[in-house]
């Protein structure tokens, strides 16, 4: 229902029918409608003068009877106006008019239409709309300065390899100043995906820009703030190599980076849509000279029609931050939590760090062929990469649980060596079938050293072979026994002391 009293207080009041459309929310039409009487009765706008209520709702019910005006009547209007405070403290908490109107109805029990509230609002809170609508003009951003980046859903595309329809990415990256623009079709979107991309961007325009907008995907942001973004730690460091700024947008705030966000669109259309390939690759290849041949020659219209690739290449190409020698090496961290046996997963493999920090949590960097593992940000252990199984350094284990697992057949051949040739043949015996199964026995054979001394333990294995029995049992029972000399040959008996006088000296009998 038109607020036909608000329209002409606006109209007496000297304000144009662009200005009452925008205030009140009334199509420009209908404006012209309603003060035709007006006119045709010689009425002027802005003639000044005190607006006479009493005299314009006579006008109005006599030119528009069957409009029932809410304020002329008295109805509508003054029931919302009884919450005029609580409106604008609403408006000023950002809720909608939609939904103070809902609340109207259910809260304060005000019947009344979400487009009267909306007009009411329009009405009364003409600043606080006009200036919700009022955007400020970004100024030009220097060369070299600025890049927005962002990801776009190309379509689906059917796998030749794999005859699978798959969903197609596009990552782009444009730089602010040229409109210089790379685009780059991917399959995955994860971490190293992101980073490879960007090398890959900046390889395209021969170097890097001072400053990088992005979106505030996991890849990129960890947590994001207003004024304190925590940046992803493997984006952050690509941005410490190339010596760049990472400026996220603000959450749901696309216009933050419009000119990634308006192109999206065109690169759907003019790329992909209606083509065929038949690899990734082939489809790359064909973004790189879609970049170049077609986006970069079209006319922009916010270049006022030169083309990207002539001002990139007159004004910003030069701006550019130059390459490092080499290119930044994709990185990928992971946190985890070291399990019991001393491991920790990264991947699908697993890696050991030092026992005493079972139970807690580290961080995996996967850089290349190598894997480091960091605590308290200090690196507590380093491994080659693996891409599945294990990969254990003893060192990492206490002393006496490690001991066993250290102690291979070769090593206990050559502790037999030193003991002797018993134990050498015994050691020799036991490992000459499944050696992995009789570990073992083997193991608590040399162990029995700690026990008895070199040659009591050769000559109890000497005397297990003997008997044909040389296990652990037999061993450690003959040692127990004593029996490791039973059956050898007894020593020859030691010559009798030395005496300086002759048994004759002794004979008492013959001297009495």
């Amino acid at each position: 229902m038109i607020d036909l009293m608000e329209l002409f207080r606006h109209w007496h009041a000297g304000r144009s029918q662009v200005q009452i459309s925008t205030a009140l929310g009334i199509d420009r039409k209908t404006i012209r409608k309603y003060l035709a009487p007006a006119l045709a009765a010689g009425l002027a706008p802005g003639e000044g003068g005190k607006f006479d209520e009493a005299l314009w709702r006579e006008l109005i019910t006599g030119w528009f009877p069957e409009v029932g005006d809410p304020a002329a009547r008295a109805v509508t209007w003054p029931a919302i106006a009884a919450h005029h405070d609580w409106i604008d403290g609403q408006l000023k908490g950002s809720v909608t008019v939609a939904t103070i109107a809902q609340r109207l109805r259910d809260d304060h029990g005000v019947t009344v239409s979400e487009s009267t509230v909306r007009r009411y609002v329009a009405a009364q809170f003409a600043d606080q709309v006009a200036e919700s609508k009022v955007t400020v003009l970004r100024g030009a951003v220097p060369p070299g300065d600025e890049a927005q980046v962002d990801y776009g859903k190309l379509g689906m595309w059917r796998d030749p390899a794999t005859d699978r329809r798959v969903a197609v990415w596009a990552f782009a990256m444009i730089l602010a100043c040229s409109r210089m623009l790379f685009v780059q079709p991917v399959l995955r979107m994860d971490q190293s995906s992101w980073c490879a991309s960007h090398v890959a961007a900046f390889e395209f325009f021969g170097g890097v820009p001072a400053r990088m907008v992005c979106d505030n995907l996991k890849t990129g942001v960890d947590r994001p703030d207003l004024y304190d973004p925590k940046i992803n730690r493997a984006y952050a460091e690509l941005a410490a190599f190339y010596g760049l700024l990472i400026d996220p947008a603000r959450a749901g705030k696309p216009k933050d980076k419009p000119r990634i966000e308006r192109p999206m669109p065109y690169i759907r259309d003019s790329y992909f849509k209606g083509r065929e390939f038949t690899s990734l690759a082939q489809m790359q290849d064909a973004a790189l000279a879609w970049c170049t041949d077609v986006y970069g020659r079209h006319q922009h219209r916010g270049l006022d029609g030169a083309q990207p690739a002539a001002v990139f290449d007159a004004i910003e190409k030069h701006k550019l931050t130059p390459l490092p020698p080499r290119p930044f090496e994709s990185v990928r961290y992971q946190v985890g939590k070291v399990a019991p046996d001393c491991h920790v997963k990264a991947g699908k493999a697993l890696y050991s760090v030092p026992w005493r920090l079972i139970g807690q949590q580290v961080l995996v960097r996967t850089c290349g062929d190598l894997v480091q593992i960091f605590h308290t940000e200090q690196v507590v252990a380093t491994h080659v990469l693996h891409l599945s199984g294990r990969s254990t350094n003893p060192e990492h284990y206490p002393p006496h649980k490690i001991a066993y697992m250290l102690q291979t057949v070769v090593w206990c051949r050559a502790q037999a060596e030193q003991i002797g040739p018993g134990a050498v043949a015994v050691v020799a015996e036991l490992s000459q079938v499944n050696a992995l199964h009789r570990l073992r026995a083997i193991q608590g054979i040399v162990r029995l050293r700690d026990r008895y001394d070199d040659a009591r333990l050769d000559a109890a294995c000497a005397r297990a072979l003997e008997v044909g029995d040389p296990s652990y049992r037999t061993v450690k029972g003959i040692l127990a026994a004593g029996t490791e000399h039973d059956g050898q040959p007894a020593p020859a008996p030691a010559p009798a002391p030395a005496f300086l006088r002759g048994p004759d000296a002794f004979d008492t009998e013959r001297t009495a």
